[in-house]
């Protein structure tokens, strides 16, 4: 299943050319965030996976890249950007369009092993909105994130596991939203060098999880003071991710 020849379209690769994706050339384009959210997931084949927000299904595929035989669903508010995640799912991806918080009733039947999303990062109520509908939606929070990890959290099967990654100010948000019966909470910070402050947050929490709370060492994602344009210089873990499809051990 492929869009029509469409100049607004991009077909991108991925994962060190193991998985390519039709994306908007303009607007909201998927980067790294979505790729180390699917490394950072421990799915195992014959598992159900389910995402929220999903875009163009750029998390949800490089997950599915990875692990094999998964059964997998996501959830795109905007009809065009489900319709290209249906493209590059295939029928590996069921892709309902809908509101976060308003889940048709098939899948509000439904029960997975893992839900991930990467909501919308900035609140509105203080910051500004961007004039381009897609990058808004992607962006900017209409749907409170308290929402997604409500229904995150109801969408587990029992055991199950909920994954977000988001700015590192949005934590206390995050953590203040999750409900009584998710537990086992880790969070893995994500900062550019070492020696810089975080700039997100990878959390994740387990259905009827009973573990303490865990806050791991910041993962630096690229080596060396600097940045190069010739060399992205990223550390061994975080390139073994991007480029070679291998999961993000937290």
């Amino acid at each position: 299943m492929t869009p029509a020849d469409d100049n607004d379209l991009t077909r991108d690769a991925f994962l060190g050319g193991r998985l390519h994706l039709w994306q908007p050339r303009q607007g909201y384009r998927a980067g790294v965030d979505a790729v180390l959210l699917a490394a950072s997931i421990p799915a195992t084949s014959g598992q159900r996976v389910l995402e929220l927000g999903c875009g163009a299904g750029t998390a949800i595929m490089c997950l599915n890249s990875r692990v094999s035989g998964l059964h997998l669903a996501a959830v795109e508010l905007q009809a065009d950007m489900a319709e290209l995640a249906r493209c590059n799912g295939g029928d590996a991806l069921e892709v309902f369009t809908a509101d976060v918080a308003d889940l048709p009733v098939a899948l509000r039947q439904r029960q997975f092993d893992h839900v991930l999303a990467n909501p919308p990062y900035y609140d509105r109520g203080a910051s500004v909105r961007s004039d381009h509908a897609a990058r808004e939606a992607a962006h900017g929070e209409s749907t409170p994130l308290a929402t997604w990890v409500k229904v995150a959290a109801k969408r587990l099967a029992p055991k199950g596991q909920a994954h977000f990654i988001q700015r590192i100010e949005r934590l206390p948000d995050l953590i203040r939203a999750l409900p009584g019966d998710l537990g086992s909470v880790e969070v893995l910070p994500l900062a550019a060098r070492e020696g810089r402050a975080p700039e997100r947050v990878i959390l994740r929490a387990r259905k009827n999880g009973r573990g303490a709370f865990r806050l791991h060492p910041a993962l630096a994602l690229h080596a060396g003071a600097q940045h190069s344009e010739a060399n992205k210089d990223y550390v061994p873990a975080v390139q073994a991710a991007l480029r070679n499809g291998a999961a993000l051990r937290f």
